[in-house]
This record gives C-alpha cells, structure tokens and sequence, in this order.
C-alpha cells in the first residue's frame, strides 16, 4: 500500500513504483486525486486533460507522476508516501497578482475587519509573532 497525498486528500492504494514513475489503477488514481479515467482523457469536474500513450501502461494503470508532472505539480516520495504539490502556474498566477486573498480579522476591540472592505484603499498590514 502506497499513502498518495494530493490536494487535501490522503488515501492508501495499491501503487507500483518503477523509477520515476508511479503506476496506478484508475479506479485508485480517482479514488486518490480526483481525476477519472474518461474516453476523452482524465477529467475532474469540467476540466479534461487528454491522455498520452506514455501515461497508460498495457495493464491499463496510469502513471500519476508523470501526469502530475504534466500539470506542473512537484512531487516528493519516500518509501510508502507520495506527496503532490500545487500546480506550478497556479503558484506562478498568484505570485504575479497585485491583490491580495481577504481574510477577516478582529482589532483590538474585538470589531472584525475584512481586508476586501479595504480594497481600492492604501493599508498598511503589521504582523507580529511571539514565537
């Protein structure tokens, strides 16, 4: 059993290592990331990515990490865990935004303030930690 860490999914399933690749059946790649196996390639929700013939093997696995690569997500492996990062350009897109993501936080009294009701405003963020 292989642990397939991937988005905020961790699920045990039967995996076959050989090298760089990691080879799974596509009722455990779902099970493990959310992507299914479809006539038009892999898909999740809306999103479809067509397959390529080195993905498949004659068993009909699919090889995750060379998928993953194909979407920009890092991977990293040990013996029995597999961890797979956020895509590449979505890392990239957030970077190059200028806005940052809202969040709601108390002040000293106890009012929340959400940063989106700052927008279009200068602010000025101060952050403190103890540790």
């Amino acid at each position: 059993m292989t642990t397939i860490l991937y988005d905020d999914r961790e699920s045990a399933v039967d995996a076959r290592a050989d090298g760089a690749h990691l080879w799974l059946e596509a009722e455990a790649l779902e099970r493990a990331t959310g992507w299914k196996l479809e006539p038009q390639g892999l898909c999740r929700g809306d999103a479809c990515v067509q397959t390529r013939a080195d993905w498949r093997d004659d068993a009909g696995r699919v090889d995750l990490a060379a998928f993953a690569a194909h979407l920009g997500q890092p991977m990293i492996a040990d013996a029995d865990t597999v961890a797979f990062g956020a895509s590449v350009n979505a890392r990239r897109d957030d970077l190059l935004s200028t806005q940052a993501p809202d969040f709601t936080l108390p002040d000293l009294d106890g009012t929340l303030h959400s940063l989106s009701d700052y927008r279009g405003k200068k602010v000025f963020l101060y952050s403190w930690g103890s540790y």
